[in-house]
């Protein structure tokens, strides 16, 4: 099993690799939700106030993930892999999201919690994805 970088750690690779996604995925989902409740504000329909931010949390995951929690650098083939990956994950956390919406009872936290729970698949499936796939070196 890789160690971490030759730091003498002792942790798995992977471990920091996670960490270090958390971060970012944690980043990345502020910026989603800020995003998704500023469009909802300004009138938006919640499918598309999803999808733009969505579109605006991918834009920051995979900067900031290619650079610092992977550690690789870019190409077209990484670039075009992330955009397959996150167009697959979004059809997923859009129906996600409106099986949560169907599901959950009226409530003042029925739309934020259907993003997270959206969100959480999300992040689960690309974790996986990116690390033995789109940014394996």
């Amino acid at each position: 099993m890789a160690t971490n970088g030759g730091t003498g750690s002792g942790r798995p690779e992977w471990w920091d690799q996670l960490v270090r996604f958390v971060v970012v995925g944690a980043a990345s989902a502020l910026v989603d939700l800020g995003v998704y409740t500023l469009a909802l504000h300004l009138g938006s329909v919640t499918y598309a106030a999803r999808a733009l931010s969505f579109a605006a949390g991918t834009t920051t995951a995979y900067a900031l993930n290619r650079r610092w929690a992977f550690g690789v650098s870019g190409s077209r083939r990484r670039a075009a892999s992330f955009a397959l990956l996150y167009g697959t994950t979004f059809v997923v956390i859009l129906a996600t999201n409106a099986l949560a919406l169907a599901a959950l009872p009226e409530s003042p936290w029925r739309v934020t919690l259907a993003w997270a729970l959206s969100q959480g698949l999300g992040t689960t499936v690309n974790f996986v994805v990116l690390r033995l796939v789109v940014f394996r070196d």
